[in-house]
Protein backbone atom coordinates (compact mmCIF):
# COMPACT_ATOMS: atom_id res chain seq x y z
CA UNK A 1 0.00 0.00 0.00
CA UNK A 2 3.25 2.50 0.08
CA UNK A 3 2.79 3.10 -3.44
CA UNK A 4 -0.88 4.07 -2.93
CA UNK A 5 -0.44 6.02 0.10
CA UNK A 6 1.89 8.40 -2.02
CA UNK A 7 0.07 8.35 -4.76
CA UNK A 8 -3.10 9.74 -2.26
CA UNK A 9 -0.66 12.08 -0.90
CA UNK A 10 0.03 13.58 -4.73
CA UNK A 11 -3.44 13.95 -5.24
CA UNK A 12 -4.03 15.70 -2.24
CA UNK A 13 -1.30 17.87 -3.00
CA UNK A 14 -2.79 18.57 -6.43
CA UNK A 15 -6.15 19.78 -4.78
CA UNK A 16 -4.21 22.09 -2.65
CA UNK A 17 -3.71 19.88 0.56
CA UNK A 18 0.22 21.07 1.25
CA UNK A 19 0.45 18.62 3.59
CA UNK A 20 -0.96 15.10 4.19
CA UNK A 21 0.01 12.15 6.47
CA UNK A 22 -1.34 9.20 7.67
CA UNK A 23 -1.98 7.96 11.40
CA UNK A 24 -3.56 4.69 12.78
CA UNK A 25 -7.42 4.85 14.28
CA UNK A 26 -5.99 4.32 17.84
CA UNK A 27 -7.48 6.49 19.99
CA UNK A 28 -6.14 9.81 20.78
CA UNK A 29 -3.29 9.68 22.91
CA UNK A 30 -4.36 13.37 24.42
CA UNK A 31 -8.07 12.56 25.14
CA UNK A 32 -8.03 13.02 28.53
CA UNK A 33 -6.84 16.21 28.29
CA UNK A 34 -10.07 16.97 26.35
CA UNK A 35 -12.24 15.52 29.23
CA UNK A 36 -10.63 17.49 31.93
CA UNK A 37 -11.16 20.75 29.42
CA UNK A 38 -15.16 19.69 29.48
CA UNK A 39 -15.20 18.82 32.91
CA UNK A 40 -14.14 22.35 33.87
CA UNK A 41 -16.27 23.80 31.84
CA UNK A 42 -13.87 25.13 29.49
CA UNK A 43 -16.44 24.69 26.48
CA UNK A 44 -18.22 27.47 27.44
CA UNK A 45 -21.94 27.41 25.96
CA UNK A 46 -20.47 24.99 23.02
CA UNK A 47 -22.82 21.85 24.90
CA UNK A 48 -22.32 19.66 21.70
CA UNK A 49 -18.71 19.09 22.65
CA UNK A 50 -20.42 17.36 26.42
CA UNK A 51 -22.97 15.13 24.67
CA UNK A 52 -21.98 11.63 25.71
CA UNK A 53 -22.25 10.38 21.74
CA UNK A 54 -19.94 13.19 20.92
CA UNK A 55 -17.11 12.29 24.24
CA UNK A 56 -17.57 8.71 23.10
CA UNK A 57 -16.81 9.47 19.35
CA UNK A 58 -13.92 11.45 19.59
CA UNK A 59 -12.21 8.82 22.20
CA UNK A 60 -12.54 6.00 19.51
CA UNK A 61 -12.44 6.91 15.70
CA UNK A 62 -13.75 3.96 14.88
CA UNK A 63 -17.29 4.61 16.91
CA UNK A 64 -17.72 7.05 13.88
CA UNK A 65 -16.31 4.42 11.62
CA UNK A 66 -16.10 0.79 12.77
CA UNK A 67 -14.46 -0.02 9.40
CA UNK A 68 -11.51 2.60 9.95
CA UNK A 69 -8.07 1.08 9.35
CA UNK A 70 -6.44 4.41 8.96
CA UNK A 71 -6.88 8.21 8.98
CA UNK A 72 -5.82 10.57 6.15
CA UNK A 73 -4.93 14.44 7.73
CA UNK A 74 -4.66 17.01 5.44
CA UNK A 75 -3.71 20.76 5.84
CA UNK A 76 -5.21 23.79 3.27
CA UNK A 77 -2.97 27.20 4.12
CA UNK A 78 -4.94 29.94 4.42
CA UNK A 79 -3.66 33.82 4.35
CA UNK A 80 -1.51 34.88 7.13
CA UNK A 81 -2.46 37.16 9.47
CA UNK A 82 -4.55 40.20 8.28
CA UNK A 83 -3.39 42.98 10.06
CA UNK A 84 -5.92 46.04 9.65
CA UNK A 85 -5.32 49.71 10.11
CA UNK A 86 -5.63 50.92 13.55
CA UNK A 87 -9.17 52.68 13.08
CA UNK A 88 -10.10 49.38 11.50
CA UNK A 89 -11.75 46.64 12.48
CA UNK A 90 -9.94 43.00 12.88
CA UNK A 91 -11.23 39.83 11.04
CA UNK A 92 -9.49 36.87 11.76
CA UNK A 93 -7.44 35.91 8.39
CA UNK A 94 -9.17 32.44 7.75
CA UNK A 95 -12.50 34.21 7.25
CA UNK A 96 -11.82 36.67 4.84
CA UNK A 97 -12.63 34.68 1.75
CA UNK A 98 -14.63 31.76 0.90
CA UNK A 99 -16.52 29.63 3.62
CA UNK A 100 -14.23 26.39 4.51
CA UNK A 101 -17.24 24.80 5.11
CA UNK A 102 -18.64 24.75 1.78
CA UNK A 103 -14.82 24.30 -0.19
CA UNK A 104 -12.80 21.56 1.63
CA UNK A 105 -15.53 18.46 2.10
CA UNK A 106 -16.03 18.92 -2.12
CA UNK A 107 -12.58 18.51 -2.23
CA UNK A 108 -11.97 15.14 0.58
CA UNK A 109 -14.82 13.93 -1.55
CA UNK A 110 -12.25 13.73 -5.15
CA UNK A 111 -10.03 12.28 -2.82
CA UNK A 112 -11.86 9.51 -1.58
CA UNK A 113 -13.15 8.88 -5.34
CA UNK A 114 -9.81 8.54 -6.19
CA UNK A 115 -8.65 5.78 -3.62
CA UNK A 116 -11.77 3.87 -4.65
CA UNK A 117 -10.53 4.16 -8.27
CA UNK A 118 -7.43 2.97 -8.07
CA UNK A 119 -8.74 -0.13 -5.87
CA UNK A 120 -11.40 -0.46 -7.99
CA UNK A 121 -14.33 -0.79 -5.68
CA UNK A 122 -15.93 1.51 -2.80
CA UNK A 123 -14.42 1.54 0.87
CA UNK A 124 -16.27 2.92 3.61
CA UNK A 125 -15.05 5.92 4.83
CA UNK A 126 -16.05 9.61 6.38
CA UNK A 127 -14.52 12.72 5.83
CA UNK A 128 -14.26 16.39 8.16
CA UNK A 129 -13.57 19.06 8.40
CA UNK A 130 -13.49 21.42 11.98
CA UNK A 131 -17.42 19.81 12.28
CA UNK A 132 -16.44 16.23 12.67
CA UNK A 133 -16.42 14.40 16.18
CA UNK A 134 -12.33 14.51 16.25
CA UNK A 135 -9.39 15.67 17.76
CA UNK A 136 -7.98 17.17 14.43
CA UNK A 137 -5.08 18.47 15.96
CA UNK A 138 -3.91 14.89 18.49
CA UNK A 139 -4.52 13.35 14.92
CA UNK A 140 -2.70 15.22 12.77
CA UNK A 141 0.46 15.92 15.26
CA UNK A 142 0.42 11.96 15.13
CA UNK A 143 -0.24 12.27 11.50
CA UNK A 144 3.46 14.24 11.68
CA UNK A 145 1.55 17.19 10.46
CA UNK A 146 2.96 19.50 13.42
CA UNK A 147 3.14 19.87 17.17
CA UNK A 148 0.68 21.46 19.55
CA UNK A 149 1.84 24.89 19.81
CA UNK A 150 1.52 26.96 23.48
CA UNK A 151 -1.11 28.53 21.66
CA UNK A 152 -3.12 24.92 21.21
CA UNK A 153 -2.81 25.35 17.41
CA UNK A 154 -1.07 23.06 15.37
CA UNK A 155 2.06 24.49 14.02
CA UNK A 156 4.57 22.65 11.58
CA UNK A 157 7.98 23.60 11.21
CA UNK A 158 8.20 24.92 7.49
CA UNK A 159 4.12 26.46 7.47
CA UNK A 160 3.57 27.87 10.74
CA UNK A 161 -0.04 27.35 11.83
CA UNK A 162 -1.63 29.13 9.26
CA UNK A 163 -4.06 26.37 7.59
CA UNK A 164 -7.31 24.49 8.06
CA UNK A 165 -7.10 20.58 9.03
CA UNK A 166 -9.18 17.87 7.56
CA UNK A 167 -9.37 14.51 7.74
CA UNK A 168 -10.70 11.27 6.22
CA UNK A 169 -11.29 7.85 8.45
CA UNK A 170 -10.72 5.28 5.64
CA UNK A 171 -11.91 1.53 5.59
CA UNK A 172 -8.07 0.23 3.84
CA UNK A 173 -4.77 -0.20 5.61
CA UNK A 174 -1.90 2.44 4.71
CA UNK A 175 0.98 2.85 6.57
CA UNK A 176 1.50 5.52 9.54
CA UNK A 177 3.83 8.04 8.82
CA UNK A 178 5.91 8.85 11.76
CA UNK A 179 4.42 11.79 14.56
CA UNK A 180 6.06 14.72 15.13
CA UNK A 181 7.16 14.53 18.84
CA UNK A 182 9.19 17.54 19.47
CA UNK A 183 8.32 20.62 20.98
CA UNK A 184 9.72 23.74 19.00
CA UNK A 185 8.23 26.45 21.08
CA UNK A 186 10.54 26.11 23.43
CA UNK A 187 10.90 29.06 26.07
CA UNK A 188 8.92 31.60 23.74
CA UNK A 189 5.57 32.82 25.43
CA UNK A 190 4.49 35.87 22.90
CA UNK A 191 1.36 33.98 22.01
CA UNK A 192 0.71 33.68 25.90
CA UNK A 193 1.96 37.90 26.04
CA UNK A 194 -0.08 38.77 23.44
CA UNK A 195 -3.50 36.82 24.02
CA UNK A 196 -6.08 40.20 24.73
CA UNK A 197 -8.13 38.38 27.02
CA UNK A 198 -5.35 35.68 28.65
CA UNK A 199 -7.05 33.31 27.78
CA UNK A 200 -4.42 30.49 27.01
CA UNK A 201 -3.56 27.79 29.62
CA UNK A 202 -0.46 26.20 30.58
CA UNK A 203 -1.27 22.98 29.04
CA UNK A 204 -2.10 24.29 25.78
CA UNK A 205 -5.29 24.54 25.85
CA UNK A 206 -7.81 27.40 26.39
CA UNK A 207 -10.76 28.93 28.33
CA UNK A 208 -12.66 29.22 25.42
CA UNK A 209 -14.84 31.19 28.24
CA UNK A 210 -12.80 34.57 27.57
CA UNK A 211 -11.45 33.50 24.07
CA UNK A 212 -12.24 36.27 21.39
CA UNK A 213 -13.09 33.93 18.57
CA UNK A 214 -15.64 32.00 21.13
CA UNK A 215 -16.99 35.05 22.19
CA UNK A 216 -17.77 36.70 18.55
CA UNK A 217 -18.52 33.88 16.62
CA UNK A 218 -19.55 30.57 19.26
CA UNK A 219 -21.59 32.71 22.07
CA UNK A 220 -24.80 33.39 21.00
CA UNK A 221 -25.88 35.64 24.07
CA UNK A 222 -24.17 38.84 25.38
CA UNK A 223 -20.42 39.84 25.69
CA UNK A 224 -19.62 39.33 29.30
CA UNK A 225 -19.11 43.59 30.37
CA UNK A 226 -15.38 42.79 31.83
CA UNK A 227 -14.11 41.36 28.43
CA UNK A 228 -15.76 43.92 26.18
CA UNK A 229 -12.84 46.42 26.60
CA UNK A 230 -10.11 43.41 26.32
CA UNK A 231 -11.96 42.24 22.77
CA UNK A 232 -10.07 45.55 21.60
CA UNK A 233 -11.22 45.75 17.26
CA UNK A 234 -11.63 42.11 16.55
CA UNK A 235 -15.26 41.63 15.59
CA UNK A 236 -15.18 37.69 14.07
CA UNK A 237 -12.38 35.56 15.18
CA UNK A 238 -9.25 36.44 16.48
CA UNK A 239 -5.30 36.13 15.65
CA UNK A 240 -3.76 37.77 18.09
CA UNK A 241 -1.23 35.00 19.03
CA UNK A 242 -1.21 34.20 15.44
CA UNK A 243 0.34 37.21 14.25
CA UNK A 244 3.37 37.23 16.82
CA UNK A 245 4.48 33.47 16.48
CA UNK A 246 7.85 33.39 15.17
CA UNK A 247 6.57 30.32 13.12
CA UNK A 248 4.53 32.17 10.96
CA UNK A 249 7.24 33.59 8.96
CA UNK A 250 7.19 30.68 7.32
CA UNK A 251 3.46 30.36 5.94
CA UNK A 252 2.46 28.79 3.26
CA UNK A 253 0.88 30.44 -0.23
CA UNK A 254 -2.98 31.12 0.73
CA UNK A 255 -4.94 28.76 -1.45
CA UNK A 256 -6.82 30.74 -4.17
CA UNK A 257 -10.48 30.38 -2.24
CA UNK A 258 -9.42 31.76 0.74
CA UNK A 259 -7.95 34.86 -0.66
CA UNK A 260 -9.93 37.80 0.50
CA UNK A 261 -13.27 38.54 -0.84
CA UNK A 262 -15.57 40.48 1.39
CA UNK A 263 -15.40 44.22 1.18
CA UNK A 264 -12.25 45.99 3.35
CA UNK A 265 -11.97 47.49 5.51
CA UNK A 266 -15.18 47.06 7.99
CA UNK A 267 -16.30 50.33 8.24
CA UNK A 268 -18.65 51.37 11.02
CA UNK A 269 -21.50 52.06 8.58
CA UNK A 270 -21.82 48.18 9.26
CA UNK A 271 -24.16 48.64 12.49
CA UNK A 272 -26.78 49.42 10.43
CA UNK A 273 -26.76 47.02 7.95
CA UNK A 274 -30.20 45.32 7.19
CA UNK A 275 -30.72 41.91 7.10
CA UNK A 276 -30.72 41.57 3.31
CA UNK A 277 -27.69 43.58 3.25
CA UNK A 278 -25.97 41.51 5.83
CA UNK A 279 -26.80 38.62 4.11
CA UNK A 280 -25.78 39.85 0.21
CA UNK A 281 -22.20 40.78 1.94
CA UNK A 282 -21.33 37.65 3.56
CA UNK A 283 -23.25 35.42 1.40
CA UNK A 284 -20.33 32.97 1.00
CA UNK A 285 -18.11 33.79 4.41
CA UNK A 286 -17.84 32.30 7.55
CA UNK A 287 -18.78 35.29 8.93
CA UNK A 288 -22.56 34.24 7.92
CA UNK A 289 -22.01 32.28 11.00
CA UNK A 290 -22.59 35.12 13.66
CA UNK A 291 -25.82 36.27 11.91
CA UNK A 292 -26.73 39.74 11.67
CA UNK A 293 -27.01 39.76 15.20
CA UNK A 294 -23.93 38.56 16.01
CA UNK A 295 -21.83 40.44 14.11
CA UNK A 296 -23.46 43.70 15.34
CA UNK A 297 -23.03 42.79 18.74
CA UNK A 298 -19.17 42.46 18.11
CA UNK A 299 -18.54 45.58 15.65
CA UNK A 300 -20.73 47.61 18.77
CA UNK A 301 -18.10 46.39 20.97
CA UNK A 302 -15.08 47.11 18.34
CA UNK A 303 -16.57 50.88 17.75
CA UNK A 304 -16.83 51.19 21.33
CA UNK A 305 -13.43 50.30 21.54
CA UNK A 306 -12.03 52.51 19.09
CA UNK A 307 -12.82 55.47 20.95
CA UNK A 308 -13.78 57.79 17.75
CA UNK A 309 -16.02 60.31 18.83
CA UNK A 310 -17.66 60.46 15.19
CA UNK A 311 -19.19 56.98 15.54
CA UNK A 312 -21.61 58.08 18.44
CA UNK A 313 -23.89 59.45 16.03
CA UNK A 314 -24.23 55.48 14.29
CA UNK A 315 -24.45 53.75 17.93
CA UNK A 316 -27.15 55.81 18.31
CA UNK A 317 -29.11 54.46 15.38
CA UNK A 318 -27.83 50.82 16.46
CA UNK A 319 -29.42 51.64 20.10
CA UNK A 320 -33.15 51.35 18.36
CA UNK A 321 -32.28 48.36 16.25
CA UNK A 322 -35.16 46.06 16.29
CA UNK A 323 -32.63 43.22 17.72
CA UNK A 324 -32.14 43.23 21.23
CA UNK A 325 -28.84 42.17 21.52
CA UNK A 326 -27.57 44.56 19.08
CA UNK A 327 -29.58 47.24 20.77
CA UNK A 328 -27.68 46.13 24.25
CA UNK A 329 -24.20 46.42 22.93
CA UNK A 330 -25.02 49.80 20.88
CA UNK A 331 -25.75 50.96 24.37
CA UNK A 332 -23.32 49.86 26.06
CA UNK A 333 -20.74 51.42 23.47
CA UNK A 334 -22.37 54.93 23.75
CA UNK A 335 -22.13 54.73 27.44
CA UNK A 336 -18.51 53.92 26.93
CA UNK A 337 -17.72 56.36 24.48
CA UNK A 338 -19.86 59.14 26.33
CA UNK A 339 -17.49 58.43 29.09
CA UNK A 340 -14.48 58.75 27.44
CA UNK A 341 -15.34 62.19 25.30
CA UNK A 342 -16.65 63.25 28.91
CA UNK A 343 -16.21 67.99 29.25
CA UNK A 344 -15.48 66.74 33.37
CA UNK A 345 -12.09 64.45 31.96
Amino acid sequence: MTDLKQSIKQKARQLGFFLAGVTSSEPPAHYSTFESWLNAGMHGTMNYLAEERSRTRRADPKQILPECKSILVLALPYPSSFIPPPSSFGIASYALGEDYHEVIPARLKQIVEFIEEQLGHPIPNRYYTDTGPVLERDLAQRAGLGWIGKNSLLINPKAGSTFFLAEILLGIELEPDDALITDHCGTCTRCITACPTHCILPNRTLDARRCISYLTIELKTDIPEDLRPLMQNWIFGCDACQQVCPWNRFSAQADSAFEPKIPLPVLPSDLILSSVEFNQRFKKSPIKRAKRRGYLRNLAVGIGNNGNENDIPILEQAAQDDEPLVREHANWALTKRNADFSPLQ
